[in-house]
């Protein structure tokens, strides 16, 4: 009602236009400029992205690619580390858990750090003249996945456009206005890092900015491109105009009285993989420039949209609005505990869609822990990859939410990992097979990092193969189960063959030395661990079922499965995190690592195992409501698969609104990404449930989200499902078979079971029976 009253004094001229996007249904959008970088607005095409702040004077979009990390080519192995395994369990298993942490010091990582994701640089527009503008509005426009800025000023109405494109490899910019002649501006490019040249020539259409340098502080002799043992890397700006004049200087380039200014921005590094730094990365901002010459914004904008949209636009989510959609994003934001907005409950999960499309496509390197975008130059954790929960969260919606190609790069990742985590299997541990613990970097680092109190924990590699398994169990894809999934899972299974130990107290075979992420310090046989390698070899035994290979394997692993030690519930009624029955119900860490069983992992569930549902349940009340975004994120899954509804939402709505920052990126000091993908895959746990061999319709659907639809999300045994529901039943569901097969459904009590060829879509009632 807000948005048509506004729209009707526009009409009759009693109110100035541009208060509001005209269609913001999935748009972020802001009546001010970002101030800070978290409330600067993030574009990417999985291997560039870009921060845009919206400013009017100085705008500043600062940029990333995804390969400029600090470091050379390393292997990080301690060739003293299997010498001190054995002491180092028969510490643990004698209770001498600080004499245990102390010597392991010695399996650890050489060195013991690992490498930081970085910054490449700022393309800045200058505007002296744009003093005093009225209706000011930036966007996100997650429909497009492009940015805007317009606003007025003198009478005229400017604006700008920017995109980051998958197809053209480039970030394009456009900024023009309403009247001829009206653009005189300023563009520079600069970088933060000291080893950089710049180099600013005119051109036969307008100018050509270009910066190129180094990642390390050594002298400039150094600096010759031919010196192949460090990063380099170079970027290129070409400035376009539309009528007016260029002048270039060493400081960049003005653009005088322009009708409009198109930039196109492209940038790269000497990576080629983990083991070569020795790509030329002028020769690629050539290519990328060549690949759009003669190619005019509007066409490079289609191409971008359509390209995107062929990903973005699978899936469809309506919950309907009320007034609360009239206001600017961050004020929704702040306001969401208090003020019923369901539209932005879907403008947060297409969000977090939006930021895996812009963040992981193939050929580009995997979402790290700020996707793609970083202004530090130290940034938090290195901005790498976490496995011990924060990689494999950012995953979660992949599968389920139909985004299936942007797991890719992860899978890419993998099979580095398989080299590197294979001779950390052999030189620190003896054992066949790869191995990965709690981070990696951008040269495959896989020994153990940071401390030996969280350091060492081994089944990183083990928990991204479920990433592995998914993909097949989403897609049915026998060939990538062959040829791409099963080896490295059997790699993962085969070192857990051999590192699983004997417990001397209970015979249960267990692992050690490890941890309970990040908690506790070193032990023996933490809950997590057990469920992770379960998982996996359930996993693998049921991929060489499919496959038709490896019968002694299979028939090992079933048995190895059967003799590690299972699940307990301790003393509280709670689920034990470790061996011992030693939980504080009075700890609330951030980390809840032995409820892996309920969430991603499938073994416990309340229709199948009650008692550990109930127990999980104890462990989570005992954890509370409260942690970092990604812990909130983690919780909405936890209690989606604990079939409580109202309790997920109401940790939806502790994420959005206090676990949230303005431009809508979670929260861990400056962000995390992974919380963006926590709760999009949480979302879609509340709707659509297919772990545990039934495609479980509305299995938790809050009080809050009463009325709704959903279109294009993904079921387990290769299903599209649509689903639509009104005062919290369901009216509607839409089942599509994408590889043939019985769809096994649930809606509360009822069941039902269908055949069904590859291609065929039903449609069923309220009642599970066929509809129309």
């Amino acid at each position: 009602m807000k948005r048509f009253l506004s729209l009707l004094l526009v009409m009759t001229g009693l109110l100035a236009p541009a208060a509001f996007p005209a269609n913001d249904a999935m748009q972020l959008w802001y009546t001010e400029p970002a101030k800070v970088w978290v409330e600067a607005l993030p574009i990417g095409n999985g291997r560039l992205g870009a921060m845009v702040f919206g400013g009017v004077e100085s705008e500043r979009i600062q940029f990333n690619e995804d390969t400029l990390w600090t470091g050379v080519p390393r292997d990080y192995i301690n060739p003293k580390a299997l010498e001190a395994l054995p002491r180092v369990r028969q510490l643990l298993f004698e209770g001498k858990q600080k004499e245990a942490e102390d010597a392991a010091w010695d399996m650890m990582s050489r060195p013991v750090h690992q490498e930081s994701y970085q910054p490449f640089g700022d393309v800045l527009l200058s505007f002296p003249d744009h003093k005093n503008v009225q209706n000011y509005v930036r966007t996100l426009d997650l429909d497009n996945a492009l940015a805007t800025v317009q606003y007025e000023c003198n009478g005229v109405t400017y604006r700008r456009e920017i995109f980051s494109s998958y197809p053209a490899n480039i970030i394009v910019m456009r900024i023009s206005a309403d009247k001829p002649g009206a653009i005189t501006m300023g563009v520079s490019l600069t970088s933060p890092h000291k080893a950089v040249k710049f180099e600013n020539a005119a051109t036969e259409h307008g100018a050509l900015l270009k910066f190129h340098g180094r990642l390390d502080s050594g002298d400039d002799s150094k600096f010759s491109p031919e010196n192949l043992n460090i990063m380099r890397f170079e970027s290129w700006l070409s400035v376009t105009p539309e009528g007016g004049e260029v002048g270039v200087t060493d400081d960049g380039a003005t653009v005088y009285n322009a009708d409009a200014v198109t930039l196109r921005l492209s940038a790269a590094t000497s990576y080629k993989n983990f083991r070569d730094i020795g790509e030329v990365p002028a020769e690629h901002c050539l290519a990328d420039m060549k690949l759009n010459e003669g190619k005019s914004f509007e066409q490079l904008k289609a191409e971008h949209v359509a390209d995107y949209q062929t990903l973005f636009d699978r899936v469809h989510f309506d919950l309907g609005s009320t007034p609360a959609a009239d206001q600017p994003t961050n004020v929704r934001i702040k306001k969401f505990a208090e003020e019923f907005d369901p539209q932005l409950v879907v403008l947060y999960y297409q969000y977090g869609r939006y930021l895996l499309i812009s963040s992981s496509r193939p050929g580009s390197q995997p979402a790290n822990l700020q996707g793609i975008w970083n202004q530090e130059l130290q940034p938090p954790w290195d901005s790498k990859w976490t496995v011990n929960i924060n990689t494999e969260m950012n995953y979660w919606p992949a599968e389920m939410c139909n985004l299936s190609e942007c797991a890719d790069p992860l899978f890419d990742m993998l099979d580095d990992l398989v080299i590197t985590g294979g001779k950390v299997a052999r030189v620190h541990y003896g054992c066949r097979g790869w191995v990965l613990h709690h981070n990696t970097d951008i040269w495959r680092g896989a020994a153990p990092i940071n401390h030996t109190n969280h350091g060492i924990w081994m089944t990183g590699g083990a928990w991204l193969c479920q990433n592995l398994w998914l993909h097949y169990a989403f897609t049915h894809d026998r060939a990538f189960l062959e040829n791409r999934a099963y080896p490295v899972m059997k790699g993962a299974a085969l070192f857990f063959v051999d590192f699983l130990v004997e417990d001397p107290k209970t015979g249960w075979l267990i692992s050690t030395p490890s941890n309970s992420p990040e908690n506790g310090g070193l032990v023996a046989g933490p809950t997590m661990d057990h469920q992770i390698i379960r998982n996996l070899f359930s996993n693998v035994i049921q991929a060489s079922e499919i496959l038709g290979v490896d019968e002694d394997l299979r028939a090992q692993l079933v048995d190895m499965k059967a003799r590690i030690a299972p699940n307990q519930i301790g003393r509280f009624g709670q689920l034990q995190e470790w061996l011992e029955d030693k939980d504080d119900p009075n700890n609330q860490h951030r980390h809840v690592s032995h409820l892996w069983g309920l969430h991603p992992g499938n073994e416990i569930t309340p229709l199948n195992t009650p008692d550990l549902a109930k127990a999980a349940r104890v462990s989570l009340e005992h954890r509370g409501d409260g942690g970092t975004g990604w812990s909130k994120a983690w919780k909405v899954n936890f209690w989606a698969r604990l079939l409580d509804g109202d309790h997920s939402y109401l940790m939806l709505t502790e994420l959005i609104s206090t676990g949230t920052l303005p431009n809508m990126f979670d929260t861990h000091p400056p962000f995390q990404i992974d919380g963006n993908f926590g709760g999009t895959s949480g979302i879609t746990e509340m709707l659509l449930q297919s772990h545990t061999g039934e495609i479980n319709l509305l299995p938790a659907l809050p009080g809050g989200l009463k009325s709704g639809s959903i279109s294009g999300l993904r079921a387990r045994g290769a299903f599209e499902i649509g689903l639509e529901w009104k005062d919290g039943k369901l009216v509607k569901a839409s089942v599509k078979s994408l590889a043939g097969g019985t769809a096994h459904l649930r809606y509360g009590d009822l069941q039902k079971e269908i055949a069904m060829d590859a291609g065929q879509i039903i449609t069923l009632d309220g009642q599970l029976n066929p509809a129309g």
